[in-house]
């Protein structure tokens, strides 16, 4: 989940960071076609690219990069990088502008906050709700599915910043969803957007040394504080710059050795690794699904999970017992170490391990290690030992068998000549 939304961070922000971005969202789509099979075609909005923006956007990079070398970031360790580089951000703007006109950049690639002219329009900004909504069978919905989503994806996000967290702080869910759930009553008779706790901030803010949830409340107010005092001065970042601390803080969410770590720990771990960034790509990126859009993390997610089940659902089936048919020699012994838990699921594996033994072998099947058994595998090995062995002059014990399965532990049944 945390490689999906690292890619996706870097994939909506390289618009900004073009200057082709045509709305906030920064939708890849626009400056890449999708599905455009014209190749002069395909690359044509790069035409459109602008090169004061990306110069900043690059700059800003740079600066970031240099403030994090530990030789810097021991010197100023309460500065942050992300902050040097929006201010020399707004510095190049102004050098673009007034001695290099070539460069300089329309105000539509700036931040653009509402200017309030006093503080009655500042307090007009904010509007309250239309009673009757409650009545509203619509509403009612919107707000149980917004309830619902927000609450898992915040649950997911916690999730993985306690991973990422270097003080390894455990988050108390219930308080969370409590706080989130107060706080979207509190924004939405506000007019405010709802509410929930996303890995960008979550990470950025990891990343620039915060510890406590203090650095959380203290980022609302001091945003509240600037958006109040200076929103003029805010409106003198280039979004580019913004994007530039974007594109870094996707790229340590899923810089190549994360991949490289994932595929080293086998297919069981990467098969539903993939599956999940595929998915959450697809969705929210590149749009397979229109009317799912935006949905992409928790779909991904769930596939994941669906994926995991079933890998883990084929590895029971293949580790349901130990037995290593190359290895045996004729006239050895051949010992079916079965596993801690042997479900319905391994009958079929057992089975055709059973009925391929060799002709006028030994066979100990041995259960010593095991908690469960399932009773229809229990059917199985009887039926196998009091029927089938014998049929193939096979000498078959059973070993370890606990007594609440009611069958023979030690049972020399032994074919016929």
């Amino acid at each position: 989940m945390l490689t999906s939304i690292g890619i996706l961070i870097i994939a909506k922000q390289i618009p900004h960071a073009f200057g082709y971005d045509r709305d906030e969202a920064g939708n890849l789509t626009q400056l890449f076609p999708f599905g455009n099979e014209d190749l002069v075609e395909f690359f044509k909005p790069l035409h459109h690219i602008d090169v004061g923006v990306f110069l900043i956007c690059l700059v800003s990079i740079l600066v970031i990069l240099f403030w994090e070398r530990p030789a810097i970031k021991s010197k100023f360790k309460f500065i942050p990088g992300a902050l040097v580089a929006v201010i020399v951000a707004v510095i190049l703007t102004q050098v673009f502008k007034y001695f290099i006109p070539v460069l300089n950049i329309e105000q539509d690639h700036f931040v653009n906050i509402r200017v309030a002219s006093s503080v009655g329009d500042f307090f007009s900004f904010f509007t309250l709700p239309d009673i009757a909504g409650f009545t509203n069978g619509t509403v009612i919905i919107t707000g149980v599915m917004l309830a619902i989503i927000a609450s898992l994806e915040t649950l997911l996000c916690i999730e993985a910043v306690d991973n990422i967290d270097p003080e390894r702080n455990v988050t108390n869910t219930n308080r969370e969803l409590f706080a989130q759930g107060t706080g979207n009553i509190i924004s939405g008779l506000i007019g405010g957007l709802p509410i929930t706790s996303v890995i960008v901030r979550s990470s950025a803010n990891i990343q620039a040394g915060a510890k406590t949830k203090i650095a959380a409340i203290f980022h609302g107010l001091l945003l509240l504080v600037c958006v109040v005092s200076i929103p003029s001065l805010l409106n003198m970042i280039p979004l580019s710059a913004l994007a530039a601390i974007l594109i870094l803080t996707g790229y340590k969410l899923t810089k190549l050795s994360v991949f490289k770590q994932i595929i080293a720990n086998g297919k069981y771990q990467y098969i539903q690794f993939f599956v999940t960034v595929l998915v959450i790509i697809g969705i929210d990126l590149i749009g397979l699904v229109p009317g799912l859009k935006g949905e992409g993390l928790l779909i991904g997610v769930v596939a994941g999970l669906i994926a995991a089940i079933g890998a883990i659902l084929h590895g029971n089936l293949k580790n349901s017992y130990y037995f290593h048919k190359e290895s045996h020699q004729k006239n050895d012994v051949i010992n079916i170490h079965l596993s801690e838990e042997v479900s319905f699921l391994n009958k079929a594996s057992i089975r055709e391990t059973l009925d391929h033994l060799p002709e006028n072998s030994k066979v100990i099947i041995d259960a010593k290690n095991t908690k469960y058994i399932d009773f229809d595998v229990l059917e199985l090995i009887k039926e196998f030992r009091d029927i089938k062995a014998p049929l193939k002059n096979i000498s078959c014990t059973l070993s370890g068998f606990k007594e609440v399965y009611k069958i023979e532990n030690e049972s020399n049944v032994q074919s016929s000549h």
